[in-house]
């Protein structure tokens, strides 16, 4: 079960009733930045792992700026929609917050989106981004974008600059090319014990991290046939979201 660090107490809490009732997922932005985007970044990665684990999902967007801008450039990322948020939807079982590292500890507020903590609710703190703007319409992929914000753990600073984008960008090609090619391979299950360790990583606070750790030594198992990392790479993929898979059936 995905646990997460609630940042209202620092300790850690389970992000879904145990009886996987609907549980409302809401994104709270500070602003239109950078760190914005992150904030839905990661509860864009909170929705995919309550999904994969059957838990039935309401994702919501409440006091963002800019709102269409916003959700624009989070289209880009390959953050899917969210709804408005005005109300608490029926039969919500349980509420998780995503928040920017400063609306993130103890305090008051009112649930509306207006800021401020929100006392019944888990609350998940993204911290922030350098440089603050981003302009994704300069980027030929902003999946490297996204793979550059996952390499570091939510809960850290993110430096983007351009040896890390670039990187990210290198990185992402290989890893597609290599995709490609293992697809042309018979299919093999995922090995029981991969399958284990990503689970493991992104329900421990969504450890983006340490799933791309995961995927960094598949890519280099001499144990493993090149059908099974195909599979590996595609079931890691619903988690974060870089389409690695897009290139399959592509001549290099």
């Amino acid at each position: 079960m995905l646990r997460i660090i609630d940042a209202r107490t620092g300790e850690s809490a389970p992000a879904a009733p145990a009886r996987r009732a609907p549980t409302r997922v809401e994104a709270h932005p500070p602003g239109r930045d950078a760190t914005a985007l992150r904030v839905m970044l990661v509860a864009d990665l909170l929705v995919r792992v309550l999904e994969l684990d059957g838990t039935p999902v309401w994702a919501v967007l409440t006091g963002a700026e800019a709102g269409e801008r916003l959700r624009k450039d989070a289209a880009a990322l390959g953050i899917r929609p969210f709804e408005d948020g005005a109300g608490h939807g029926a039969g919500t079982g349980q509420g998780v917050r995503v928040v920017g590292e400063s609306l993130g500890g103890s305090g008051s507020g009112d649930g509306d989106g207006s800021g401020g903590a929100v006392p019944d609710v888990a609350a998940v703190a993204v911290a922030p981004v350098h440089p603050a703007d981003l302009d994704l319409a300069d980027l030929a992929d902003p999946d490297a974008v996204r793979l550059a914000l996952l390499e570091r753990h939510h809960h850290a600073r993110v430096e983007l600059d351009t040896a890390t984008l670039d990187e990210a960008r290198d990185t992402l090609a290989r890893w597609r090319r290599a995709v490609a090619d293992w697809a042309r391979h018979p299919s093999r299950p995922v090995p029981g014990e991969v399958r284990d360790r990503l689970r493991a990583a992104w329900e421990d606070d969504l450890d983006a991290p340490g799933v791309l750790r995961v995927l960094r030594r598949v890519e280099t198992d001499p144990d493993l046939a090149d059908g099974a990392r195909f599979e590996i790479c595609a079931y890691a993929d619903r988690f974060l979201g870089l389409h690695l898979t897009r290139d399959v059936g592509t001549v290099y």
